[in-house]
């Protein structure tokens, strides 16, 4: 454990969109489309946290009950492994969680796990390579996080993805990006 405090809620919780945009003078992502953070174990309310119309949960446990939202579970375990985009196990679940943006969500979509870099880090980069963002700026965004992060994970993960069309091949990227664009 690295010392952050789990305890005040939503740990390295922010809008993607809104960080990006800070980041670079390009509009990549329209805020209030993509949230991301850690475990919501200590969140009262959904409004706390940008009122999430869909939670997206890659923990292994459940979210607690009280988040009354439309939901969706891709867990896998939190090992240095889930960097590895290259690897088999990595690829099928990053294709199970990037085939959900090409389905009637609804937004703004919350991914999180337990402090909101690793798994979240992956998939909000995966996301973010989608749509086209630089891979120094998601490297940017992703270093935002407290805890442990190193560039080069997160630059082995985008390596590992290559190119999106042939990586996510038979998934409707175009939609995807659509949909997580707000139909911009």
């Amino acid at each position: 454990m690295s010392g952050l405090d789990f305890s005040a809620g939503c740990v390295n919780f922010r809008d993607v969109g809104e960080f990006l945009r800070l980041l670079s003078s390009h509009d990549w992502l329209p805020p209030g489309r993509l949230l991301r953070g850690g475990k919501l174990d200590f969140v009262a309310s959904l409004d706390e946290i940008g009122a999430p119309g869909t939670i997206i949960n890659l923990r292994s446990g459940p979210d607690p009950a009280h988040l009354t939202s439309a939901s969706l579970h891709f867990p896998t375990a939190n090992v240095p492994e889930v960097y590895d985009t290259a690897g088999r196990e990595v690829r099928r679940w990053l294709r199970g969680v990037v085939s959900a943006f090409g389905t009637d969500l609804k937004y703004p979509v919350l991914i999180h796990c337990t402090s909101g870099k690793d798994r979240t880090g992956t998939v909000v980069a995966v996301l973010l390579h989608l749509l086209g963002v630089p891979k120094d700026l998601i490297v940017q965004e992703y270093l935002l996080s407290d805890g442990e992060v190193k560039a080069e994970w997160l630059e082995q993960a985008l390596s590992g993805i290559g190119n999106p069309e042939v990586y996510f091949k038979g998934l409707d990227l175009p939609g995807i990006r659509n949909n997580l664009r707000g139909g911009a």
